[in-house]
């Protein structure tokens, strides 16, 4: 029943616990809600009791804070007040779907309350419920005509219903409204937001008119200028669309996407002579003789003496002055083997002149001297040069001379750091880019590059020691770099955590990236109110675009991918089973017994250091205690500390919880999912789709993984293997099968692998590939699972002793096939593979980690 209306004075303490909610002075207005609750008469007063709930929820009393709101939701069934408080704590824990419900009950007793609907329409355009949320900004319109937050907030709805035309009616009737007093900055965003609609609709003529009806009102005049000569295109009006370009470009030559639709402007394509494309790019270098583009650009169209002359022209000026991304800025060129073949023998020609005395580019008598920094940038070129082409020992070499001579350039020492990792030296590609940090500590660029080369070493604790010189020194550096969302970072650290057979804490830092993401999804809340008092509606259309498809980023895809791979491990083998430590031990080349005497030395060790840390904090806090009148201080801090160390604990610092989960796949699926929705178009997605759904034995799933898998690469490795695989699965299960589920997957398997296929036949197909090591690696595992012994089915990637004509044979697949060796077989067979890759890669280690390569 409805509680009785409370007294002035206690309705006057009931107004005070609003006010100091607002305030954030939450002890207060507990107080003031114990003096309306102390009373016998007002102590199930359901008002007050949500009021307070809410304020508890804010100190983190949740439990106590549900309590309440529910007893004050059942003591006031018809109360708004009730309802609202109660979707405002499910809105504080993210529950926005019960949230939304409670908002809906409170508007059936107070339909015209407008923070009701405020917070409503927050929630509907957060879950992207757009036509609830268009309809609760029309009832706030009815409500309140001249707020103009609840006319482009409708705008909006219509625009992202894809209903432009009535978008377009609203902003018209709010521009005509007579209570709009929209500044100029106002009114200009709000004219560009009208274009981008009739733009998105299709009305390019309209949108064209509109522009230049409305030039002199538009302050982005930038911007203004891109969308009038995009609509020109469309248009086809070529010539008006060249002179909005051209002017473009004088605002900024370097910008590569003007030169594009300009040549498409004034119809010079891809198909076009090179001459006449050439002349286009170079008439902006009359007034800006300076400018790189222009000289880089016309570099990827050209051929034979024509851009022989070009790179001439333009490497030399960028190696004399020694600037050091001339390489990256041509590394697109090295897709065609020729022009890779050209920029080499250049190269080499420049170095043979330079090494002379006097030190020239060419022999030729106009030509003038260099400078010895010439020869240093040249002999860096050429050393990337190299190693792109894969000539890594000559590569050191080349890198070595120029360190020789100029031992303090850092860039040179970050190249030959480059060339190490790619010819696999993990350990010293680190080493040496940490002496080029050490050359400039200052530099951030450098700290970080050398990070990630630590932790690809498996240096973690220095890496982390690193990274640490560029946070604040009084928070842990990893906390304060997980606060920032340094995804890269955990990225890294979770492959180095994996590389070190540690699946608890790869998968902490794993879940953490998802965390960040998370986050990025709730972030977004703040901006829906923001973004339309500041009139930012284009990017705000844009924010909720990009939000939608936010797990389709690369960091998101390799973190999500990484974490369902180490979950399918666990599942495979989990923490603390014989399987386990029997793989773990193979991997590291260590026999089970020697592993295990390890893990416990190192158990001790940390038991160790933390009694010795506690210790040390225990005399610390003992210490505190003589400081007279900071007593209560040191008291409130030792307390403060207890709590943050059993957060801590709780967190699961070392990340066991997360690895002895038992239901992995379950967590695999949490990852995977967005990936599924996102990227369903990747090869990657469709073999864990197909993993996942096999040890769930769910056999439509994996037909269906299937089927997107051979419309993506019928014929990769990969998608073979997961043919096999079904079929072996359906022919040995498929009698426990629902039979209208074996109707359908029979079906549909025909359709996909073709009538007929089997198992065997497929791992046929996968066997005649025998010069390509992919396939290889595929057989192996295919020949194990279809009952072949260990010896028989490792035969054929065991007994290679040269790579010589195998396909794919790079440094990752080769660490690969060692690992499938190592851990997927009886005992150890790779030492005859191994000695093969150690022929074909000489530089690289094959000792100095486990290389847990996917």
């Amino acid at each position: 029943m409805p509680s009785e209306p409370l007294p002035p004075k206690e309705h006057a303490q009931f107004k005070k616990i609003l006010k100091y909610y607002e305030l954030k002075q939450y002890k207060l207005g507990l107080k003031a809600a114990k003096s309306i609750l102390s009373q016998p008469k007002f102590a199930e007063h359901g008002e007050t009791l949500a009021l307070k709930g809410l304020t508890l929820n804010c100190l983190n009393r949740k439990e106590e804070a549900y309590n309440l709101v529910k007893r004050g939701v059942k003591n006031d069934m018809k109360s708004h007040v009730c309802w609202h408080v109660y979707g405002l704590l499910y809105r504080s824990d993210k529950n926005y779907g019960q949230a939304i419900k409670c908002y809906r009950k409170a508007l059936t007793f107070d339909p015209e309350n407008s923070q009701i609907l405020r917070d409503l329409s927050l929630l509907q355009i957060q879950m992207r419920d757009l036509h609830g949320f268009r309809l609760t900004r029309h009832t706030l319109i009815l409500l309140k005509p001249n707020i103009r937050v609840s006319w482009l907030a409708y705008a909006v709805g219509f625009h992202l219903e894809k209903k432009f035309d009535m978008a377009t009616e609203v902003l018209m009737a709010w521009r005509n409204n007579p209570e709009n007093d929209d500044r100029k900055y106002e009114a200009s965003e709000l004219l560009m937001y009208n274009a981008q609609l009739l733009r998105e609709a299709g009305k390019f003529d309209s949108a064209l008119a509109f522009l230049k009806a409305h030039q002199k009102d538009i302050v982005d005049k930038l911007a203004m200028t891109e969308m009038q000569g995009e609509l020109l295109l469309e248009l086809g009006s070529n010539a008006e669309a060249e002179a909005m370009y051209r002017e473009l470009l004088e605002r900024n030559v370097e910008c590569t996407s003007y030169y594009t639709k300009l040549e498409q402007a004034v119809g010079l394509g891809p198909g076009a002579p090179a001459a006449d494309r050439v002349a286009l790019y170079h008439s902006f270098l009359k007034d800006r003789p300076k400018a790189h583009a222009p000289k880089r650009l016309p570099l990827f169209f050209v051929e034979g003496p024509e851009l022989h002359r070009l790179l001439d022209e333009y490497l030399r000026p960028n190696l004399r002055k020694g600037v050091s991304p001339v390489f990256r800025n041509v590394r697109k060129l090295y897709s065609d083997p020729v022009k890779a073949k050209m920029i080499g023998e250049m190269a080499e020609g420049y170095l043979s002149c330079l090494r002379k005395t006097p030190s020239k580019f060419d022999d030729g008598a106009d030509t003038e001297e260099e400078t010895p920094t010439a020869l240093i940038y040249t002999l860096s070129f050429y050393a990337q040069h190299l190693d792109r082409v894969g000539e890594l020992k000559k590569a050191l070499d080349v890198i070595n001379e120029a360190i020789e001579h100029t031992p303090t350039i850092l860039e040179l020492y970050m190249t030959k750091a480059k060339i190490l990792k790619h010819a696999g030296n993990r350990k010293e590609a680190s080493h040496w880019l940490n002496y080029a940090r050490e050359l400039d500590t200052a530099d951030r660029f450098i700290n970080s590059k050398c990070v990630k080369y630590m932790l690809r070493a498996g240096e973690i604790e220095k890496a982390e020691e690193t990274a640490g010189m560029f946070t604040r020194e009084s928070t842990d550096p990893i906390a304060q770099l997980s606060e920032m969302q340094c995804i890269w970072f955990e990225t890294e650290t979770a492959k180095a955590y994996i590389q070190a057979l540690d699946s608890g804490m790869a998968l902490k830092k794993l879940h953490a990236i998802a965390g960040h993401f998370e986050t990025m999804v709730e972030d977004q809340f703040d901006f829906h109110t923001y973004c339309m008092r500041k009139m930012t509606l284009r990017a705000y259309v844009e924010m909720l675009r990009c939000e939608d498809r936010l797990r389709e980023h690369p960091h998101y895809f390799e973190a999500a991918v990484l974490a369902v791979r180490v979950y399918l491990d666990l599942h495979d083998a989990p923490v603390g089973s014989k399987e386990r430590e029997e793989q773990e031990a193979r991997s590291a080349g260590m026999t089970p017994a020697e592993r295990k005497k390890m893990l416990s030395k190192q158990k001790k060790a940390d038991a160790k250091n933390a009694a010795t840390g506690g210790g040390a904090s225990a005399s610390k806090k003992g210490k505190n205690k003589k400081k007279g009148k900071g007593s209560a201080v040191a008291a409130a801090g030792g307390a403060a500390a207890a709590n943050a160390a059993e957060a801590e604990k709780k967190a699961d610092a070392k990340g066991e919880a997360l690895a002895k989960t038992e239901t992995p796949l379950v967590e695999a699926s949490k990852f995977l999912a967005p990936l599924i929705e996102l990227a369903p178009n990747r090869l990657t997605t469709q073999v864990l789709a197909f993993e996942v759904a096999w040890r769930k034995q769910k056999v439509l799933q994996m037909l269906r993984a299937l089927r997107r898998a051979h419309a993506i690469a019928p014929e990769d490795p990969a998608t073979l293997r997961m043919s096999a695989i079904f079929l072996h699965f359906f022919d040995t299960t498929s009698a426990s099968f629902d039979a209208n589920v074996k109707t359908v997957a029979q079906s549909e398997s025909e359709t996909v692998l073709g009538a007929g296929a089997t198992a065997s036949s497929m791992l046929d197909k996968v066997r005649a590939e025998s010069k390509s090591l992919p396939h290889l690696i595929v057989a192996a595992e295919l020949r194990l699972l279809l009952g072949a012994s260990a010896e028989e089915a490792a035969s054929d990637l065991a007994g290679l002793k040269s790579l010589d004509g195998i396909a794919g044979a790079d440094l990752h697949n080769c660490r690969r096939a060692i690992y499938c060796l190592k851990t997927k077989f009886q005992e150890d067979r790779s030492a005859q593979f191994q000695a093969a890759c150690v022929a074909a890669f000489p530089l690289a280690t094959w000792n100095d980690g486990t290389f847990v390569e996917y």
